[in-house]
């Protein structure tokens, strides 16, 4: 039959016929779909893709998924979830249809959407691959995290590298081998493409676009549905499996475009009540907030008098939670620490904010409570005119300064510091180490090199009278935790392990504070050793709050020893510090003065992802967001969350959403500073 002769519609569907019969059958549906045949390959494979990948995780997981009780939801809500990802991936092509897909443009649409929808597949298949790494060391799918790691590839390398060799390589392998048959399919789904009408075109691609939308919004609620719409359960690993990791980083990406107003996820708060509640704490009751435009801002007296104040070093120890301390309720890999904890103050339930060193770095240094967004550390707006202790004991005649054995731009961090008061940075290019691993610098090197500084530090102050503050951050506890052959009696057989990188970060610890306290500024300086976080967070509630619990010391100069037994968050460190160096300050920080109230019931803020906890001795209460806020108790001596006992009452309530929306305001405003 000459279709030439035949009106354009019946020679496009006697063509159609031809191709079908032609095409072998598992290419037939790509000519059924005409030009949106890659679109739908990408929507079919994606769903195969996608659902294989969580039923290999709910395998893996399985103990925790059937503890949970919610595999059909798992597996229901898991490909609803898929279809919102992948209607994001279809959009774009599919708005450019009537422009490209046209008899004239064919040949670059037909090409156009088939590297679109390769590239697609490619991006779901390499984040479900990392998925199970990243589900092992932070137990949930790749998120936030998986972002911020990438502005530091030679670190994230070198760490891949040295410590997940074989899941690096096979994960990349795999990879390529998936990536170019799913390539390949792309391409013989687009030979087997045919043109439409214009007519036809027009008149579907409205529908297309239509179910497009629909499959994004999956609900005729108000709002479209969102992540937190799939938290089930209350295991927020299990909650994760829900979803996928490309929608998880995807949104990710989105909410940290909107950082400012991160805390508003958990609701509307009246501004007004977020400062009534928070100044309603006991050590904040008498203070005076005269200034309405920095509405934390008050005078803080020391609660000890002194003729010269002291000196403060604080000694940030990378990942070091109660896991790891015998006393409280860890393993005995912490000898030193626990000799040293009868020396001074030591709190017995100290909690982390958060779950990275950026988040305890803005807790122990700048006593700022924690928030659903980034740390204020990688925040534009706090890069200057931010509080820190470095800043207002600059102001009282400090010289400040920090030493890092890595390289100090990591996580913003020299940016940050140099931004806020402190005045030298010291970092792994200041020295000669003789071990250097993944994050930099030994501990060893790193106390070698902090030892040198204080010696200068207290010279300096014979001769001018200048106090210092040091902040040492430590890092040889951090994946893939490599040290120094021959300096510990291993705990594991194998070498590269957390119990043997603690053990080690340990021993240089207790060698560096022997050494300290031999050195004529121990009687003048005041030590913090403290954690900023645990080293991985995981359990089966919404917040594992077993997980936040670190250990902190403070010794030193005249510290008597004391138990600090109620609960106690990082961010009451700072002030608790300038009361024991003697120094008054006026400063913006909400934490508590242990120096001058020692009695009153305590209370701790911790931010796991995008859930936040308020937690006291009368338990704790949960806000997630798109969830009424949840209540449950916590014992602090077995470390076990219960799970939620009832809705959380109005007062407790209030207290959680004022003490996660004031960071968030302060930071926006940029009121978290000294005049």
């Amino acid at each position: 039959m000459n279709t030439e002769k035949l009106p354009l519609s019946q020679g496009v569907a006697v063509s159609t016929r031809q191709s079908l019969a032609a095409a072998p059958r598992p290419w037939r549906l790509a000519v059924l779909a005409g030009p949106f045949a890659s679109l739908l390959a990408l929507l079919l494979a994606g769903l195969l893709i996608l659902s294989l990948s969580r039923l290999a995780l709910v395998a893996w997981q399985w103990q925790r998924v059937q503890a949970a009780g919610i595999l059909s939801g798992i597996l229901v809500q898991g490909v609803r979830a898929d279809l919102i990802l992948l209607g994001y991936l279809l959009a774009p092509p599919l708005l450019l249809a009537p422009l490209l897909a046209q008899r004239r443009s064919f040949a670059l649409w037909r090409s156009g959407t088939a590297v679109w929808a390769g590239a697609a597949l490619v991006f779901i298949v390499f984040m479900e691959l990392s998925t199970p790494q990243f589900l092992m060391q932070y137990d949930v799918r790749p998120n936030r995290l998986f972002i911020e790691y990438l502005n530091y590839p030679q670190e994230v390398f070198s760490t891949l590298w040295n410590g997940f060799r074989t899941a690096l390589l096979l994960g990349c392998a795999l990879t390529a081998i998936l990536g170019v048959a799913l390539v390949r399919l792309m391409r013989r789904t687009a030979a087997a493409m045919q043109p439409w009408p214009a007519r036809r075109l027009l008149l579907v691609w409205p529908c297309l676009c239509l179910l497009v939308v629909m499959q994004i919004r999956s609900t005729t609620g108000h709002r479209p549905a969102n992540p937190a719409l799939f938290a089930l359960s209350g295991d927020a690993m299990v909650n994760s499996l829900i979803i996928n990791s490309p929608w998880s980083v995807l949104e990710a990406l989105r909410a940290m475009e909107h950082e400012a107003r991160s805390s508003e996820i958990y609701g509307e708060f009246p501004r007004a009540r977020v400062f009534e509640e928070v100044k309603a704490a006991p050590w904040l009751r008498d203070a005076a907030f005269s200034d309405p435009g920095l509405p934390t801002l008050h005078h803080q007296p020391a609660a000890i008098q002194r003729d010269k104040p002291l000196n403060l070093v604080i000694v940030l120890q990378e990942s070091l939670g109660a896991t790891f301390v015998k006393s409280l309720g860890g393993l005995a890999v912490t000898p030193e620490l626990e000799r040293l904890k009868d020396q001074g103050w030591w709190f017995e339930q100290l909690y982390a904010t958060g779950t990275r060193s950026v988040r305890g770095i803005e807790a122990v240094v700048a006593g700022y409570a924690p928030t659903p967004a980034r740390s204020t550390v990688k925040l534009s707006l706090a890069q200057r005119n931010f509080y820190t202790l470095a800043d207002g004991l600059g102001r009282q005649g400090y010289h400040t300064e920090f030493v890092y054995g890595g390289e100090a731009h990591f996580d913003n961090m020299r940016s940050f510091f140099t931004g806020n008061g402190f005045q030298k940075i010291v970092d792994i290019g200041d020295m000669k180490p003789s071990f250097v691993g993944s994050w930099g610098a030994s501990d060893e090197d790193l106390f070698a090199k902090s030892l040198e500084r204080l010696g200068q530090l207290q010279a300096q102050r014979v001769e001018s009278g200048k106090p210092f503050f040091s902040l040492i951050f430590t890092s040889s506890n951090h994946a893939p935790f490599e040290f120094p052959d021959g300096k510990i009696t291993l705990h594991d057989k194998e070498k590269q392990t957390v119990n043997n990188a603690v053990k080690y970060a340990d021993h240089t610890l207790g060698d560096f504070m022997r050494a300290a306290r031999k050195q004529a500024y121990w009687k003048d300086t005041v030590f913090l050793i403290v954690a900023d976080h645990d080293n991985r967070v995981y359990g089966n509630s919404l917040v594992p709050i077993k997980k936040f619990h670190i250990p902190a010391l403070i010794l030193g100069a005249d510290i008597a020893p004391r138990r600090i037994q109620q609960i106690a968050s990082q961010i009451d460190l700072a002030p608790t510090l300038l009361s024991l160096l003697g120094v008054s300050s006026t400063h913006p920080m909400i934490g508590r003065d242990f120096v001058k109230d020692g009695t009153s019931p305590g209370r701790a803020l911790i931010q796991y992802n995008d859930v936040f906890a308020y937690l006291d001795e009368a338990g704790a209460t949960v806000l997630q967001p798109g969830h009424a806020p949840l209540a449950g108790s916590y014992d602090a001596v077995r470390g076990e969350f219960s799970a939620f006992t009832a809705p959380a009452g109005q007062a407790r309530v209030d207290q959680a959403m004022a003490h996660v929306m004031l960071p968030s305001l302060l930071y926006r405003e940029q009121r978290y500073r000294v005049p």
